[in-house]
C-alpha cells in the first residue's frame, strides 16, 4: 500500500519532503509505517527484463540503496512512475511549470480585458506590443552586468559554500524563462565575488521591461556538476540538476538597472517559497571605459581568500604515457619560465587610436565580413588592486564560403581557358592527338568536378563557418574549419584599451581525400621523382618550366587586350586632333607594348616552339639529335619517326630544317612596328608645333613606314601603323599560346591522372588558407588603420603572417601537417591591394590564376582616405607567411617516442629561413623609430637567436618555440593565426593561456590571480559555445595531454 504525508513546517523540516511509507501488504490502513523514506535527490533504477519486479532506489547524498520487490510486472511499473514523480525535484519542476501557465492565462486575461476598454481604431494600431528598446552603441552589446553576493546563508552553519549564479531571462511578450548564462563557481566563501559577468550581444532581443532572473545555486558534489552557459531552446526542460543544491533566486527589470542612479542594484536572495532570505545579490551595469572605485578595496579583503573551481575533465591514459609524458613536459616547461622570467613578453597593442576604438566595429566593410558575434565579459583585479576589463568577443567571418566560391570559380575559367588552348594547338601527330584527347577529357572531368562543387557551394544556407564534423564531406571540402576572429579588448586603469586578435582556424588539409598516402609534402615530391625517372612516352619540363609557361599564357591572356583598348584610344586621339591625349595615349601603349616584348624573351618559348614543329604531322628528322646532360634545359633526345616509337624525352628535341630564326623575326616585328607609330606621333606633333607648313622635313626613322599622306589627318596616317602593329602582335600571341600550351600539355600527359588529383588536393588545401589569410588581413588592416608606422611598413616591406601549429605527426596528422605546409607556402604568391569601393558591397574581389592571385580589399571612402598615397595609387602588398609546428598532444608522445619527428623539425627550420628573411628586410627597408620604444631591434635579434637555438636543440615538445614565435610575430606587427585539428581543444587551450599572458605581462594583473583568470577563461571560454553550436554537444572536454601539458606551464608562469 503506497501513501502519502506533507510534513508541516517545523524545526526540524525546514524545507517540505514528499515522505513516502512503506506498509505491510495486508495491513490495515491503520497500521503503523514500517519505514519512512525521504525522497530528495533520488532516481529510480528499474529492471526491464520480463521476469524481474524489482527496482532499485539510488540516492545522491550515499546513503544506502534501497530495493524493493512488487507482486508483479504492472505493480513494479507503477511503483517505479509513482517514486519518480514523489521526487521533489520532480514535484518542484511541475509547480513551476504550473505556475508559468497562471501567469500566461492571467496575461492574456488582462491583454483582453485592456483591449475591451479601448476604441477598435486604437486596438487595432496597437498590433504587436511596444516595448522600451536600450539605448546604446551601435554593434557594442546592449548590456552588460557584473555580480557579487553577500551574506549568503548554508543550511549548516559549518558548510562552506561553492556558490556560482544562473542568469535566465523572462521575453515580456512570451513570459518564458530561459537560461541564458551562468558564472564560475567561486569556493569556500558566503562573500563570493564572481569574474565572469554577463553581457548580451547587439542583435539580443532585450528590452527596458525585459525580467531576468538571478538563482544562486550551491555544489555540493562537484564530481558531477556541470554548470551549462549555452541557451536552451525554450521548447525544452532543462534535466534536472545534479550535485548541486538551491539557495536562492532574485529577479529585477532591466529598466530599473539602466535608469539607476548608482547603476547599481542591490537585491534580496529569496527562497523559492518567498518565506526566507538567505542573502543579498549586487548587480552593477557595466561600460567599458568606466570604473566604479567603491569596489577596489573589496578585492583584496575578500577576493584573493576565495578560491576558484573549475571541471576540466579528464581522460583517461593507458599505456603509463600519461606520467611519463607530463614529467617530462614538466621539466620542459620548467626551463622555459626560467628563460620567461628572464625576458617579459612585451607585445604591440593593437589599438594605437582611442577614439577610433569604438568606431571599428560599427564600419560597414567590417560588418560585412563578421558576423554572430558572442561575448563574454570577465573583470580581473591589477597588481595595484584596481579592476580591468575584459570583453571576449568570437565572430563568424562570411569569407569562410565567400572566398572558396571565388576561387573555385577563378578555377573554373582558367581550366577552361586551358582546355581551349589546348584544343588551338592544331594538327598534331597521332601520337600526340592521342595524349591530346586523353588529357582533354581528363580535365573535363576535374571541370565537372568543380563546377558541381561551386553549384552546391551555391545552394549553402545557414552557418557561416564550417564545423568539424563536416571536415569529411566532398562538398564543403573547399571550406576552412572554424575559421572564427577570436578578440579580447582590454580596458584597464591608467593605460589605454587594448585589442588583441587572433584568428583561429582547422589545419588546412583535404579530410575527404584522406591521408593514406601522405599529405601534399610527401605525394608532390614523390610525382616529382615518378616523372623524372618513369619511362613517359611525352616530353619533360622542370616545375619552374611549367610555372614559366603559365606566366607567360597569364601575360597574354592580360597584356593583348590591354594593348589593343591603348592602340584604340591612341587612334581616337587622332580622329579628335588632341596633341595632349595623343602624347598620353602613346604613352601607355608604349609601356604595356614593351612589356609584352619583354615577356617572350625567354628561351622556353624557343625550345616549346621547337618541340610543338616536331610533333606536327609529317615532320621528318634528317639528322637525329644526340641527348646531353639532363640538368641542361636544351638537351636532345634522340626521336624515332613512328608516334608508336617515341619514348620519354628528358629534354627538347632539336630540328636541323627548323628555320629558329623566324620566331626572332616575328617577335621583333612588334618592336618595329612600335617604333613605326612613335615616329609618326613625333612627326605629326613636330608639324603641329611648327608653323604648318604643308611639308616639312621627313623623318629618316619613319622612312620605312610607307607613310603615303604625310601631311593628311592624323587618323587616316595612324590608322595602317596601327593594324600591322595589332597584326604583328597577334602572331606573337598565336605562337606562344601554342608553344606554352604545349608545355602544359607534357605537364599533364606526363602524371594522369595523379597530376589532376594533386592539382585539385593543392586548390582544397590552399582554398582554406586562402580564406583564413583574407580575413585575418582585413582585420589588421581595420584594427591598425590610424597606425601610420604600419602602414609604412605594410606598403614598403610587407605583411607577416605567422601561423602556429599545434598537429602531431603521428598517423593522419602527419598529413594534415604536410597539407599544411605546402598550403600555407603557397601563400607566398598571394598579393593585396586596396581599392576605393564604389558601392555598399565590401567583400573582397579576388583575380589572377594558380599561383598568382590578388586579393582587391574595397574600404569606404573615409577610410580610403587616411592610408598612404602609395597604397592608394594600387600599390600591391606583399605577405610572408611562416609556420612553426609544435605537437602536444597523446599522438605526438607516440611519434617522439616511436615514430618519427623530422618533418615537423624541417618545417620549422625552413620558416625560420624564412623569417630571418623578413626580419632582414625589414631592418633595411624601415626606420629604427617604427616600433615602438619597448621593441628595439636588439631585442628582436635576441629573439630570433633564441628561437633558432630552441629548433636546433630538437628537444620533445619544446613549446617555447610556440611563444617565442608568437612574441616575434607580435613585436612586428605581424597577423597570428592558431591552428589544430578542428581549431577547438588544442587552439582553446593555447589561445587562453595566451591571453592571460598578455593581461599579466602588458595589463598588470595581479599575480594571485593569473590562475584563477585563467581557469575561469577557460571554463567560461567562447570554445564551450562553440563547440555546442557547432556539433550540438552538451559539454565539452579537452584532449587529456594537451590539458595537462599546458595547464602546468600556465601554474608555472603564474610563479
Amino acid at each position: 500500500m503506497l501513501c502519502w504525508w506533507q510534513t508541516a513546517k517545523q524545526k526540524d523540516f525546514p524545507v517540505r519532503f514528499q515522505i513516502l511509507m512503506f506498509c505491510h501488504l495486508y495491513v490495515s490502513q491503520s497500521s503503523e509505517a514500517s519505514e519512512v523514506v525521504i525522497l530528495e535527490r533520488c532516481w529510480v533504477v528499474e529492471f526491464k527484463s520480463k521476469t524481474d519486479v524489482s527496482i532499485i532506489l539510488k540516492f545522491q547524498s550515499g546513503e544506502p540503496d534501497l530495493y524493493i520487490e512488487a507482486a508483479s510486472k504492472p505493480d513494479c511499473e507503477a511503483w517505479a512512475v509513482a517514486l519518480g514523480e514523489a521526487n521533489s525535484e520532480g514535484l518542484r519542476n511541475k509547480i513551476q511549470q504550473l505556475r508559468r501557465l497562471i501567469m500566461e492565462i492571467k496575461e492574456e486575461r488582462a491583454s483582453e480585458e485592456a483591449h475591451q476598454f479601448l476604441p477598435s481604431s486604437q486596438v487595432d494600431s496597437l498590433g504587436e506590443p511596444q516595448f522600451t528598446s536600450i539605448q546604446r552603441i551601435a554593434n557594442e552589446p546592449k548590456l552588460e552586468f557584473s555580480l557579487a553576493c553577500k551574506g549568503l546563508v548554508a543550511a549548516t552553519r559549518d558548510r562552506k559554500l561553492n556558490t556560482f549564479i544562473q542568469v535566465s531571462v523572462v521575453h515580456p511578450a512570451e513570459h518564458i524563462l530561459t537560461r541564458y548564462s551562468s558564472t564560475e563557481i567561486v569556493e569556500g566563501t558566503r562573500d563570493p565575488l564572481f569574474l565572469t559577468g554577463v553581457t548580451f550581444p547587439p542583435e539580443y532581443p532585450i528590452y527596458e521591461e525585459t525580467k531576468i532572473k538571478l538563482t544562486v545555486y550551491d555544489v555540493k558534489d562537484k564530481s558531477q556538476d556541470t554548470v551549462r552557459t549555452s541557451v536552451l531552446p525554450d521548447h525544452k526542460e532543462p534535466r534536472a540538476d545534479v550535485g548541486r543544491s538551491f539557495l536562492g533566486c532574485a529577479t529585477f527589470r532591466v529598466g530599473d538597472l539602466v535608469k539607476s542612479k548608482e547603476q547599481q542594484l542591490t537585491l534580496t536572495l529569496r527562497t523559492s517559497d518567498g518565506g526566507k532570505t538567505v542573502g543579498t545579490i549586487e548587480v552593477n551595469l557595466v561600460k567599458m571605459g568606466e570604473f566604479e572605485d567603491g569596489e577596489m578595496d573589496h578585492i583584496t579583503t575578500d577576493a584573493q581568500d576565495q578560491k576558484f573551481l573549475c571541471f576540466l575533465p579528464l581522460k583517461s591514459c593507458s599505456c603509463g604515457f600519461l606520467s611519463a609524458t607530463c614529467a617530462h613536459n614538466t621539466e620542459n616547461l620548467e626551463r622555459m619560465t626560467d628563460r620567461r622570467a628572464k625576458e617579459e613578453c612585451a607585445l604591440v597593442r593593437e589599438c594605437t587610436a582611442p577614439e577610433g576604438l569604438s568606431g571599428k566595429d560599427n564600419l560597414p566593410s567590417l560588418n560585412a565580413v563578421l558576423k554572430n558575434p558572442i561575448c563574454k565579459l570577465y573583470r580581473f583585479p591589477t597588481s595595484d588592486n584596481k579592476w580591468m576589463r575584459i570583453r571576449e568577443q568570437m565572430a563568424e567571418t562570411t569569407l569562410s564560403f565567400h572566398v572558396p566560391k571565388e576561387l573555385i570559380n577563378l578555377h573554373i575559367k582558367e581550366d577552361m581557358r586551358r582546355n581551349q588552348e589546348l584544343k588551338d594547338l592544331g594538327e598534331l601527330a597521332p601520337h600526340w592527338d592521342n595524349m591530346r584527347k586523353s588529357v582533354i577529357a581528363h580535365c573535363d572531368q576535374m571541370l565537372s568536378m568543380y563546377q558541381d562543387t561551386l553549384a552546391e557551394l551555391g545552394k549553402h544556407t545557414g552557418s557561416s563557418f564550417k564545423s568539424s564534423c563536416s571536415k569529411g564531406e566532398k562538398t564543403l571540402e573547399f571550406i576552412p574549419i572554424n575559421l572564427h576572429l577570436q578578440r579580447m579588448h582590454v580596458h584597464s586603469p591608467r593605460l589605454k584599451d587594448a585589442l588583441y586578435d587572433v584568428i583561429t582556424v582547422g589545419a588546412p588539409a583535404a579530410h575527404f581525400q584522406g591521408f593514406k598516402n601522405g599529405g601534399l609534402r610527401k605525394l608532390l615530391s614523390k610525382f616529382e621523382a615518378e616523372r623524372r625517372n618513369t619511362g613517359y612516352q611525352c616530353i619533360y619540363y622542370s616545375p619552374e618550366n611549367t610555372a614559366k609557361a603559365k606566366e607567360v599564357l597569364s601575360n597574354i591572356n592580360h597584356l593583348q587586350p590591354l594593348i589593343s583598348s591603348h592602340a584604340d584610344l591612341l587612334l581616337n586621339s587622332a580622329s579628335q586632333h588632341s596633341p595632349d591625349s595623343l602624347k598620353n595615349s602613346l604613352k601607355m601603349l608604349s609601356e604595356k607594348t614593351e612589356l609584352f616584348v619583354h615577356a617572350f624573351k625567354d628561351q622556353l618559348v624557343r625550345s616549346a616552339l621547337l618541340a610543338l614543329y616536331t610533333a606536327r604531322p609529317g615532320c621528318v628528322l634528317k639528322k637525329p639529335a644526340v641527348p646531353r646532360s639532363s640538368a641542361e634545359e636544351s638537351d636532345d633526345l634522340k626521336h624515332q619517326d613512328h608516334p608508336s616509337q617515341i619514348k620519354r624525352q628528358d629534354s627538347i628535341p632539336h630540328h636541323s630544317e627548323y628555320d629558329e630564326e623566324e620566331w626572332d623575326r616575328v617577335w621583333a616585328n612588334v618592336g618595329k612596328s612600335l617604333n613605326c607609330v612613335i615616329a609618326m606621333v613625333d612627326r605629326l606633333l613636330e608639324k603641329d608645333n611648327s608653323s604648318k607648313t604643308k611639308e616639312g622635313e621627313s623623318d629618316p626613322s619613319a622612312a620605312d613606314c610607307k607613310v603615303l599622306h604625310a601631311g593628311g589627318d592624323w587618323y587616316e596616317q595612324l590608322y595602317p601603323l596601327v593594324i600591322t602593329l595589332k597584326d604583328c602582335m597577334g602572331e606573337v600571341v598565336t605562337r606562344a599560346k601554342q608553344s606554352m600550351a604545349f608545355v602544359l600539355l607534357q605537364e599533364l600527359a606526363c602524371g594522369l591522372p595523379q597530376c589532376l588529383m594533386l592539382t585539385l588536393r593543392r586548390d582544397i588545401v590552399f582554398s582554406q588558407a586562402l580564406a583564413g589569410l583574407v580575413c585575418g588581413f582585413i582585420i589588421k588592416l581595420h584594427t591598425s588603420l590610424h597606425d601610420q608606422g604600419f602602414l609604412q611598413q605594410l606598403h614598403t616591406v610587407g605583411l607577416l603572417v605567422q601561423y602556429e601549429g599545434l598537429l602531431s605527426t603521428y598517423s593522419e596528422e602527419a598529413g594534415m601537417l604536410e597539407d599544411m605546409a605546402v598550403g600555407i607556402s603557397d601563400l607566398q604568391k598571394v598579393m593585396f591591394k586596396v581599392i576605393e569601393a564604389k558601392s555598399e558591397d565590401f567583400l573582397p574581389i579576388i583575380t589572377g590564376r594558380r599561383e598568382h592571385y590578388v586579393i582587391e580589399v574595397q574600404l569606404p571612402a573615409k577610410m580610403f582616405e587616411l592610408l598612404p598615397q602609395e597604397i592608394k595609387e594600387g600599390k600591391l602588398l606583399r605577405m610572408y607567411p611562416v609556420l612553426f609546428n609544435v605537437g602536444i598532444n597523446e599522438q605526438q608522445t607516440l611519434a617522439e617516442r616511436f615514430g618519427d619527428t623530422t618533418l615537423q623539425e624541417n618545417i620549422n627550420q625552413e620558416n625560420l629561413e624564412l623569417l630571418k628573411e623578413y626580419y632582414n628586410l625589414f631592418t633595411e627597408k624601415m626606420p629604427p623609430d617604427c616600433l615602438p620604444h619597448f621593441q628595439e631591434q636588439n631585442d628582436l635579434k635576441g629573439l630570433l637567436e633564441n628561437l633558432h637555438q630552441n629548433i636546433q636543440a630538437k628537444r620533445r615538445k619544446n613549446v617555447e618555440i610556440m611563444w617565442l614565435a608568437a612574441t616575434i610575430c607580435r613585436k612586428l606587427n605581424g597577423v597570428r593565426f592558431t591552428c589544430c585539428k578542428s581549431a577547438k581543444d588544442r587552439t582553446s587551450m593555447s589561445v587562453t593561456l595566451e591571453q592571460c599572458s598578455i593581461l599579466r605581462d602588458e595589463h598588470q594583473l595581479h599575480k594571485d590571480f593569473f590562475i584563477r583568470a585563467l581557469d575561469c577563461m577557460r571554463r567560461h571560454e567562447l570554445w564551450t559555445l562553440k563547440s555546442r553550436r557547432e556539433e550540438a554537444v552538451h559539454f565539452f572536454v579537452f584532449i587529456s595531454m594537451a590539458c595537462i601539458l599546458i595547464t602546468c606551464y600556465a601554474r608555472k608562469l603564474s610563479t
